[in-house]
């Protein structure tokens, strides 16, 4: 059952995201009936499973909104920004009960009544001349209030104890007050009558099988009996839900009917069924058919019957749910997988043995598919994350009185699942920072001459091996002056420093930095850009930033795909290995000692008539031992600069599967994690950005 929980919580959690989409879009086109079935569709499946696994708090409040958009769905009331509003609170509520089930803040009562109170004040009074409903205590689920009527069937079973009439109680009247009910078919049942010998005539022996149609609810069936629930057995099940879920205009044949009446076994259908003539057998035996043609049209049947239940099964297999920890089980172990390839692939080299190496070449490639097919296998569409920013901008905006719309493209480019989980944080202050400082208010634009509705556009392109992510608004711009005399107050920079645009707007994701002359509770604090920053680099990607004043600012995040395994270049310091991303390697250049006695005791290379600064690793690292008479410099690109990295050799390409320091490095600076390497040693991945921020500051300093 836990697993069956689980599950459900599982997909209730989708269907809120499929929710809250629905009813912005529903916002933005409220005649459109597909979305409203949409909605209507989430609430009720939500509601339904929940009442199966033992979520009654949600069941029931969910079905309170599902009331309501019933009467949208049955045109009796309209889509309004203030239903949406409602049900999008209602939708945070649920959320808030599922979270409550898994140890979260419990959702308070007051808040869900609220709630439902301000739905049932949305909805309209009755016509005139309309039906009265039947009483609170009605069950909801069989009406729409003053809207269309959707009317319910049940089947009941009553057995009264035969001493039922003794007590005074006649069982015709409570059949007369069902009738009253709506359209009713009543058949008695003899089964339990006595042989006259035996029977007692004050006794009813009779029970009765009613089949009801109503508006009226569960709950006034029950009131008929109310009495007398003691003395009778009472079944009553819904046979027929009022056609929201109708697929076939037939019904249910006589044995299932009996079946699940218990009328009837299973066995015992079954064992009736086989005495039947089949449809072949009559033909023949009557010289209507041919015994061949017969066969042949049997052969047809089977073999149709046959395809199709191949293809059923296909499309059941289609697609399968499996936890996320078992997919990082399986991307850890081909890791694993990876390093042991590696291991073999470096000792069939040494051994010189041709089949050794058939066998290690064989093992590497179908280690590769296997690990770019591991990795697929976490990619999702960025566009899970793109979705809930459309409901911030609604909210935000409407908060800060402004008109902002957002739009998104590339919603379908794919990174891995970790990298997005860990995405949403950084893009929601980067989104809430250009709607409180970007975008002007609708007054401010329109003196400008910009339209009164403000555009945040996010988007998203493969690039290589990585992904951008570009959040562009046409607001304001950023304020170059004011962003360096704040820079200049903070001590950040001296009050004589030459800077660049992009060095000046670098200075915003400075810790507690901010221009913003006022503090609102969206931001102004200066405490997000610089997190933002940071929380980019623990992906390994980057963070720029353009803007244009009066024009607007664009802001591009660079992450890598996948955080799993990553190419980069293996090289060594001493006996000590180090791995370097790749994706940021422009090239590699020699270092000779010439070449440092000319430039003086400074840590500048001259390359190709271009001057790049360079981090000298063995000292950087304390690491002991003569330098080689020629060693290497790897230059990187971070932000936009060339920076070398100069260590003794370079030893060329290599497939890193990344594992974690724990918890006792995680204060070492210039180190993102660790590998494996095929003879079983450890290379310790340099995190670049870190070293060249480290650097800088250190110069600064001094």
């Amino acid at each position: 059952m836990d697993a069956h929980r689980q599950a459900y919580k599982e997909e209730a959690y989708e269907l809120l995201a499929e929710l809250e989409t629905s009813l912005l879009e529903l916002e933005e086109a409220p005649d459109d009936f597909d979305l409203i079935n949409r909605v209507f569709r989430a609430m009720h499946t939500i509601k339904g499973s929940g009442a199966m696994f033992g979520f009654d708090d949600i069941a029931a409040f969910t079905h309170e909104v599902e009331t309501v958009f019933d009467l949208v769905r049955n045109g009796g009331m309209a889509v309004t920004t203030e239903l949406v509003n409602l049900t999008l609170s209602s939708r945070d509520l649920i959320k808030g009960l599922l979270d409550a089930s898994d140890g979260g803040e419990p959702v308070a009562a007051t808040d869900l009544a609220e709630v439902v109170a301000r739905l049932k004040r949305l909805v309209p009074a009755p016509k005139i001349g309309s039906p009265l409903p039947a009483g609170p205590a009605a069950e909801p689920a069989a009406v729409a209030d003053a809207g269309k009527v959707v009317p319910v069937t049940y089947r009941l079973r009553f057995v009264p104890v035969p001493e039922v009439t003794v007590n005074g109680t006649n069982p015709l009247l409570l059949l007369g007050e069902l009738r009253e009910l709506g359209k009713c078919r009543i058949v008695a049942q003899m089964a339990n009558v006595l042989l006259l010998d035996a029977l007692n005539p004050e006794c009813c022996y009779i029970f009765w099988d009613v089949i009801l149609t109503t508006d009226r609810g569960i709950d006034a069936i029950k009131d008929v009996f109310i009495f007398i629930e003691d003395d009778c057995e009472l079944k009553i099940d819904v046979i027929d839900d009022g056609g929201a879920l109708d697929t076939d205009a037939d019904y249910k044949k006589l044995g299932i009917i009996l079946t699940e009446r218990g009328d009837l076994s299973l066995a015992e259908m079954d064992e009736i069924l086989s005495r039947q003539k089949r449809f072949g057998e009559l033909l023949v035996e009557n010289n209507v058919v041919p015994p061949e043609k017969v066969e042949s049209a049997l052969v047809e049947q089977q073999h149709v019957k046959e395809v199709r239940k191949e293809r059923q099964a296909q499309e059941n297999a289609s697609s399968i749910r499996v936890p996320a920890d078992k997919l990082d089980l399986l991307v850890n172990l081909v890791g694993e997988l990876v390093t042991v390839q590696a291991r073999l692939s470096q000792t069939a080299a040494g051994k010189a043995d041709p089949v050794l190496v058939t066998i290690a070449e064989e093992v590497e490639r179908l280690t590769n598919e296997l690990r770019d097919t591991a990795l697929n296998i976490r990619m999702l569409p960025i566009g899970t994350t793109f979705s809930k920013f459309k409901r911030l901008v609604r909210d935000l905006s409407a908060e800060l009185g402004k008109d902002i719309e957002l739009t998104t493209a590339g919603a379908e480019t794919e990174l891995d699942k970790t990298v997005i989980e860990k995405l949403n944080d950084p893009l929601v202050h980067l989104i809430r920072n250009s709607l409180d400082h970007g975008i002007e208010a609708p007054e401010a634009r329109l003196a400008a001459g910009k339209p009164r509705q403000g555009t945040v556009h996010l988007a998203a392109v493969h690039s290589g091996d990585s992904v951008l992510i570009t959040i562009t608004d046409d607001g304001a711009g950023l304020d170059k002056e004011a962003i360096r005399a704040k820079g200049i107050e903070r001590g950040i920079i001296p009050a004589n420093a030459e800077l660049s645009d992009k060095e000046i707007f670098g200075l915003i994701f400075a810790p507690g930095f901010s221009t913003a002359k006022t503090v609102t509770s969206v931001s102004g604090r200066g405490v997000g850009m610089d997190v933002v920053k940071k929380a980019i680099e623990a992906l390994r990607g980057t963070i720029d930033l353009a803007s244009e004043r009066g024009k607007g600012t664009v802001i591009t995040i660079k992450l890598p795909l996948t955080l799993a395994i990553i190419e980069s270049l293996l090289v060594k310091i001493g006996v000590d290995s180090f791995v370097i991303p790749l994706s940021i390697v422009e090239e590699c250049v020699e270092l000779t000692r010439d070449d440092l006695k000319n430039a003086h005791g400074r840590n500048l290379a001259n390359v190709r008539d271009q001057i790049v600064p360079y981090v000298p690793l063995r000292e950087r690292f304390r690491i002991a031992g003569e330098t080689p008479e020629i060693e290497q410099i790897v230059i990187t690109r971070v932000h936009d600069s060339r920076i070398g990295f100069v260590v003794d050799h370079v030893v060329g390409e290599h497939q890193t599967v990344i594992k974690s320091l724990g918890k006792m490095y995680k204060d070492v600076n210039g180190l993102s994690g660790a590998t494996i390497l095929g003879d079983g040693s450890v290379a310790l991945i340099l995190d670049i950005p870190r070293l060249v921020r480290d650097v800088e500051l250190e110069q600064l300093t001094n």
